[in-house]
């Protein structure tokens, strides 16, 4: 069905809006809540609110307010909203902090009803959100866990405000076993999707990246956010061991301090290299063009409950993969190798590069298990589950669901 006013394909349920608070704006490096949220609006109006800009960046850099369509994927029900100048994010007094929160949710719930939406989704990327589930009125209010929001690295109990939240709305959504085991009993309502791939993108033979070219092989590499968690003592270990092998990291950091130390540190070595920020589109080539994909995690309290986005992007390449011993990769230990010490990580790498890992069988077996894992199914079933949650039909036959 297509709008006669905009010439975009409407959603498969127009009368039904998605309300989502996350964390980042719509610009910022893409999470899975970007994968989900773009594709959940072939189904129903999906409304991104970008968080508001502080009072202070408001008066120095004022934006107009936008509702705007996501340009990267035409069709569906997808847009951003952009608070108004007049409504910035203050903190006190409290009174006026609650004010401006509860006047942006208004002002967004009434573009969906702008645009048809009857019905109202409450969406919540984080616990801080917690206030919208009094602020506005919902008809399903749902809450979705993709990360352990303590960022522990020391095990500690779902914190109670995370625990209000968790029983208080009508449906959850956990990414990760580990998750679900620790946060999975609080919601009888609560369903596990795990992460997911865009499966022709990363599958689709892609030309070499012009940054790429001039760096020797066997590349060694790794694609994604470079931040904190990643076991940095073991990288300066691996870059020293094997001069050969050439360490390739491509994606954005934190201008923190402790992290430009790391980076500076690492890529003083000859035969490291960090490529920077890349757009969505362009970091599927990555992949492709590595002999061996990393996930070189720190093994600890926290990242035991992730689920790296970058694992089926790695094995929707075909390519052999070496990860951190953690309980999410566990699962997939007959497509990618494991190891905890650096001798093990050595010993993986080089048999990674054998000729009997990249045979065409075993890069077969690596594509099914992501194929398995694309988004277009995995949203699927978060719309098939938010239907049954509002009691009306999708109009297409499902999905397989793996």
């Amino acid at each position: 069905m297509t709008s006669a006013l905009t010439g975009i394909e409407a959603p498969l349920v127009p009368d039904v809006g998605v309300l989502a608070l996350v964390p980042d704006r719509w610009s910022d490096l893409w999470q899975p809540r970007h994968q989900v949220l773009t594709r959940l609006a072939r189904y129903f109006h999906v409304l991104w609110m970008n968080p508001a800009r502080e009072w202070r960046q408001v008066l120095t850099t004022p934006a107009a307010r936008s509702t705007r369509p996501d340009p990267a994927r035409p069709g569906g029900g997808f847009s951003v909203y952009e608070s108004e100048f007049w409504l910035p994010k203050v903190y006190r007094p409290r009174a006026l902090a609650d004010l401006t929160d509860r006047r942006r949710l208004e002002r967004a719930r009434r573009e969906l009803a702008r645009r048809g939406c009857r019905t109202i989704v409450l969406y919540l990327w984080r616990p801080e959100f917690a206030f919208a589930l009094d602020a506005v009125p919902a008809d399903l209010r749902c809450y979705h866990v993709d990360d352990e929001y303590s960022f522990s690295t020391v095990e500690i109990p779902t914190p109670d405000a995370e625990a209000h939240v968790l029983a208080s709305v009508d449906q959850v959504f956990i990414h990760s076993r580990a998750l679900l085991e620790k946060k999975g009993a609080i919601n009888p309502h609560t369903a596990w999707v795990p992460n997911g791939v865009d499966y022709r993108a990363y599958a689709h033979p892609g030309a070499e990246p012009r940054d790429l070219t001039a760096i020797a092989r066997p590349r060694i590499g790794y694609t994604g956010h470079v931040k904190r968690q990643l076991d940095w003592a073991l990288l300066r270990e691996l870059a020293a061991r094997h001069p050969a092998w050439s360490l390739v990291f491509v994606g954005a950091w934190n201008p923190h301090p402790d992290m430009l130390r790391e980076i500076e540190q690492l890529a003083s070595r000859p035969n490291v290299h960090f490529l920077g920020r890349k757009s969505v589109h362009e970091l599927a080539a990555y992949p492709q063009h590595f002999d061996v994909c990393l996930m070189p995690y720190r093994a600890d309290d926290y990242t035991k409950y992730i689920y790296p986005l970058k694992l089926h992007e790695y094995l929707a390449s075909g390519r052999p993969a070496v990860g951190t011993r953690i309980r999410s990769l566990e699962e997939f230990d007959d497509v990618v190798s494991l190891a905890a010490t650096p001798d093990e990580w050595s010993a993986a790498i080089a048999g990674a590069l054998a000729p009997a890992a990249n045979t065409m069988e075993r890069q077969a077996a690596r594509r099914a298990v992501a194929e398995r894992h694309d988004w277009e199914a995995l949203v699927r079933r978060i719309a098939e589950t938010i239907a049954q949650r509002l009691g009306c039909e999708l109009a297409e036959p499902s999905l397989r669901w793996a």
